[in-house]
């Protein structure tokens, strides 16, 4: 007899919060496939990726949005969002 969706739920369900935050990334990763770069590969294309972001900041050709600016944004995206999804 094959598992049904429902009894992995209900299993998952009973896994503690850290446990079912492990599941679900695994379950996310297994959507993407293998992984095509190494755990350092990924980390250097960060770092680099940082370093980029910091010298457009550093030179002037970012545009900074005070944090507070940038919450109520999302926010107003996220609450569109749900009402789109509702409506």
């Amino acid at each position: 007899m094959a598992i049904t969706l429902a009894e992995i739920e209900a299993q998952a369900l009973q896994l503690t919060p850290r446990e079912r935050s492990e599941l679900a990334h695994r379950l996310i990763v297994s959507l993407d496939g293998p992984v095509e770069d190494t755990p350092e590969a990924i980390a250097q294309a960060w770092d680099e990726e940082i370093a980029r972001r910091v010298a457009d900041m550093d030179a002037g050709r970012t545009r900074w949005i005070p944090a507070d600016e940038a919450m109520r944004r999302i926010r107003e995206r996220i609450a569109a969002a749900k009402a789109a999804h509702a409506g």
